[in-house]
């Protein structure tokens, strides 16, 4: 069976080499070249950058489009990033893949939403894809716990083996179930405000760390210096930073950066 990836973030990126692995991928549809870094460099998205190490067809539009020349019988979407126009829905199989336990945490940021309300339980849905946000029915669904080491990179990486696997069963033999009507929540993208740390909040300060690393990162203000803080762990119910990048300067241990304030 010949398959399409539609994918740009890391997650894609890595579903598409698990993919690529035991499955003819004919090409990946991806979002076009951006500006990326402190020096705003026009780069490609991850997900081509992992096209092009497996040697497959990359597609970039500006809005999806299938290419004519390459006919497939499934397009499994991951973290692409646009929405499928209906048009598009209609000319064969659409997957998505999702991770988290939908119909909770429909939308842009599941993993840091799940973890910045203390979810103790994720997962991956699989699911054909419809005009309404991540609202398709069922194919496959799988739960994993969230421990208290874990951060939205080990998530992620968790969801991408375990949306592989899932899509190998599917693929073989799709089969759908509607989503249930209660338990409807929005994952909303990660804005500029949700970065900042409440200090006076030990709980949430240690979820939202552990939400937003290693990929965007909090921060607060420390001994009068703007600080992003990667890694942290709670202590008696205190707030303590573990990793912490101080402005304009690399990632170091909280150990280093108050001998740097003492000295």
């Amino acid at each position: 069976m010949r398959l399409a990836v539609a994918a740009t973030a890391p997650l894609g990126a890595d579903v598409l080499e698990r993919l690529a692995a035991r499955h003819e991928i004919a090409y990946v549809l991806t979002r076009p070249d951006a500006p990326r870094g402190r020096g705003r460099k026009l780069a490609p998205p991850p997900a081509k950058e992992a096209a092009d190490r497996l040697g497959i067809r990359v597609e970039q539009p500006e809005r999806p489009a299938l290419p004519a020349d390459a006919p497939v019988d499934t397009i499994v979407v991951c973290a692409y990033g646009l929405l499928i126009p209906p048009s598009l829905l209609a000319e064969g199989l659409w997957l998505n893949v999702h991770p988290s336990l939908l119909p909770r945490w429909r939308g842009a940021a599941p993993i840091e939403r799940s973890i910045l309300a203390g979810d103790e339980l994720t997962g991956v849905s699989i699911h054909e894809t419809v005009e309404a946000l991540d609202a398709g029915p069922l194919a496959a669904q799988e739960s994993f716990p969230i421990g208290p080491d874990d951060d939205a990179g080990s998530v992620y990486a968790r969801a991408g083996e375990v949306a592989a696997r899932l899509l190998d069963e599917v693929i073989a033999a799709p089969s759908f179930a509607p989503q249930a009507e209660d338990g409807i929540t929005y994952a909303e993208k990660i804005l500029a405000a949700d970065r900042e740390l409440n200090l006076d909040d030990p709980v949430d300060a240690w979820r939202r760390v552990r939400a937003l690393s290693p990929h965007i990162g909090a921060w607060t203000v420390m001994h009068d210096r703007r600080i992003t803080i990667w890694r942290a762990h709670l202590e008696g119910g205190v707030f303590v930073p573990d990793e912490v990048q101080p402005e304009g300067k690399g990632r170091m241990s909280w150990d280093a950066f108050m001998r740097g304030i003492r000295a």
